[in-house]
């Protein structure tokens, strides 16, 4: 199912929702947006790129104009419904109109059913929107993926625990969107994917009231996947010819559900990946703060803990201050990628070779059959880690998978007119295992912004940011970017 063929199913799904249910008072928000950024390197600083949901520009020079409009309506019996429709023109951004969102949620109570492409958060564990580097497996780094889910949309008590145990998850299945950019993007002789399917799903448990006791600790697991679609290899010419074509009948959508694999030395089906998420918070009255922590993996040994402690993950601490004047709050990160497995491990030999198990150089982000985990050339997972869109050669793969990193946030509100927010990212590069750089390259990216929110303009906003990239892997870069957005609430 194609953009449009989405589109038009969540159109009919919305309009005959609202016949059959209709009660309530309308209301219906819009968004009117204009962004614009310049900078002198062959990229734009890191941070100009990163985490906006695909609607920037990895180019030096980029920017767009975006409209959209979001309806909701409270139904009979607890339901609710809400639609959007939001567009964007630009340049820099894949293509010169893109929907960045249209979707329709059919919502009961918690339950939720959400048809279309739509901006949704980090599950099953968010993370601070304005300061964190973002998710290791799915977040804002890449264009949404158009899709069918069912969700829980919070956490849910579960029965006879009196509230001290909760629990929410989802499970979805859509189809990627970027067969132009990918055909087009791609080297003469280069391979890309067309038509690739996705999947994820999630699953969270809370334990602990923040109404009774100050500490809760949530823990969850996400799992995602690429399959069926077809690969194909581009020609001189510039047309394209199959190279293979996926599965992708109606069983493959079980065997997405529940992976599975006849022996060791048969993969499983489809580009898998997925994290382990915990997080500890504290809930104070005048502060709070929270420890967390994503394991990262794509096959079992990671998943489970085949050998050993974890060494890959990200972990992260995030203090909010005492509601002051000048620092709202402050986040580090810290994130390791150097180990995979290590370069190759052998479980022993029982005789046969099918009793032989070869693990290691897991190659985050990247998969022989689907190329890379990537939408419009963006990653979906830590933009520390920068997608294909930067390559020189057309190449649909991550060039470096293998970082260690450290993040820092902060933000603040001096008046009620004014906000900031500082970043500052230092990542060290090993390439990948079986592609290694000639040396460790480091990358620093620098981020800051102003907002001016005028009290007499309500819904007005001006950001003014500024970024500083310097290094030798993706290279120094200095630039400024502007946007000015418009938001507004309408009701009948």
């Amino acid at each position: 199912m194609d953009a449009r063929k989405m589109l038009l199913l969540s159109a009919l799904v919305f309009f005959s929702s609202g016949a059959a249910f209709g009660h309530g008072r309308d209301t219906v928000a819009y968004r009117v947006e204009a962004s614009g950024g310049a900078s002198t390197g062959r990229h734009a600083p890191l941070w100009f790129t990163a985490n906006r949901w695909g609607l920037s520009s990895a180019d030096a020079a980029g920017g767009y104009l975006r409209a959209g409009a979001t309806y909701a309506r409270p139904l009979r019996a607890g339901f609710r419904i809400e639609a959007a429709a939001d567009m964007a023109s630009g340049w820099g951004i894949g293509a010169p109109v893109v929907v960045q969102q249209a979707y329709v949620d059919m919502s009961w109570r918690r339950l939720r059913l959400s048809v279309g492409s739509k901006q949704r958060w980090g599950y099953p564990m968010d993370k601070n929107h304005r300061l964190s580097s973002g998710m290791m497996v799915e977040g804002p780094g890449a264009r949404p993926v158009p899709q069918v889910r069912a969700d829980i949309a919070d956490f849910v008590p579960v029965p006879l625990t009196r509230g001290w145990l909760s629990f929410k998850g989802h499970l979805a299945y859509g189809i990627f969107t970027d067969n132009k950019w990918q055909q087009g993007f791609a080297a003469p002789g280069g391979l890309y994917t067309r038509n690739t399917l996705y999947h994820s799903k999630s699953a969270a448990l809370r334990v602990g009231r923040a109404d009774r006791f100050p500490l809760t600790v949530d823990i969850g697991i996400l799992t995602a996947a690429q399959f069926g679609g077809m690969k194909m290899r581009k020609r001189a010419d510039g047309s394209s010819v199959m190279v293979e074509n996926m599965p992708n009948r109606l069983p493959d959508f079980f065997y997405m559900l529940m992976p599975s694999q006849e022996s060791t030395l048969q993969n499983v089906q489809g580009n898998h990946c997925g994290s382990w998420n915990v997080s500890l918070d504290y809930h104070g009255r005048a502060w709070s703060a929270r420890v967390y922590m994503e394991h990262y993996f794509e096959d079992h040994s990671q998943l489970t803990m085949q050998y050993g402690l974890w060494r890959d993950g990200q972990l992260g601490v995030e203090v909010m201050l005492p509601r002051n004047r000048w620092v709202k709050t402050l986040l580090w990160e810290g994130l390791s990628t150097t180990d995979q497995t290590g370069p190759i491990l052998y479980d022993g030999v029982g005789g046969t070779f099918t009793d032989l198990q070869m693990s290691g150089c897991d190659n985050y982000y990247n998969n022989g059959q689907f190329l890379g985990w990537q939408h419009w050339g963006l990653g979906m997972g830590s933009p520390l880690m920068p997608g294909p869109a930067y390559n020189a050669d057309g190449s649909n793969e991550f060039k470096s998978n293998r970082v260690r990193a450290h993040h820092v946030g902060v933000d603040g509100q001096p008046s009620d007119e004014w906000a900031y927010r500082l970043l500052l990212s230092h990542v060290r590069h090993w390439g990948t295992y079986r592609e290694p750089l000639d040396r460790v390259r480091l990358q620093v990216s620098t981020y800051a912004e102003a907002t001016y929110s005028p009290r007499k303009l309500p819904g007005w906003s001006m950001a003014m940011a500024v970024g500083i990239d310097g290094g030798d892997y993706l290279g120094a870069s200095a630039g400024m970017m502007l946007t000015i957005k418009k938001t507004g609430i309408c009701a009948r």
